[in-house]
């Protein structure tokens, strides 16, 4: 399975849903940025592309099971959606076990244990942090607590820059 074909079939299961559709291509495109300028070995982009494609698969049953998207509950329900997603995909059991580690935490930040982890973290972080309107003390913290990779902290730096006028950073 390619990284298009992750994205068709994505999209194919989102059933329409602009929202999620937008959430999930708009973090594939940073987190696809934030790989490409940590030069990342092809293995390890593919899988950190194909992650942020399927991070928020758990979010339709989300809201049907508890009438929200937490993202614990997200976490909760992720493995078994992961599993079926990829079930028939020539994608070795190692790689698809890593996506479903990735996408069963990616709303846990005290457990960050490796490259990928680290840019679909950050990744999440630059979409959402413009979709829930977060402050700059948000912001702040999350660049000088969560935020490890140059690229990532460069967009951050970047795109929130008027956020931040009152903090420091």
């Amino acid at each position: 399975m390619t990284v298009l074909e992750t994205a068709k079939k994505m999209i194919d299961y989102s059933h329409g849903n602009l929202h999620d559709i937008n959430h999930f291509m708009k973090v594939y495109a940073y987190a696809k940025m934030i790989a490409d300028g940590e030069q990342l070995d092809p293995d390890t982009q593919k899988l950190v592309e194909m992650t942020a494609l399927v991070h928020d698969i758990a979010c339709p049953l989300c809201r049907v099971k508890y009438g929200n998207t937490n993202g614990k509950n997200q976490e909760k329900e992720s493995a078994a959606l992961i599993a079926e997603f990829f079930k028939d995909s020539n994608l070795p059991q190692d790689f698809t076990d890593r996506i479903s580690f990735l996408v069963s935490h990616h709303h846990t930040l005290d457990q960050i244990d490796g490259i990928d982890y680290q840019i679909i973290i950050e990744a999440d972080y630059l979409v959402n942090a413009d979709e829930s309107h977060l402050s700059g003390h948000n912001i702040k913290n999350m660049y000088d607590k969560i935020f490890k990779t140059e690229t990532g902290k460069f967009l951050l730096r970047s795109m929130y820059q008027n956020c931040l006028e009152n903090e420091t950073l």
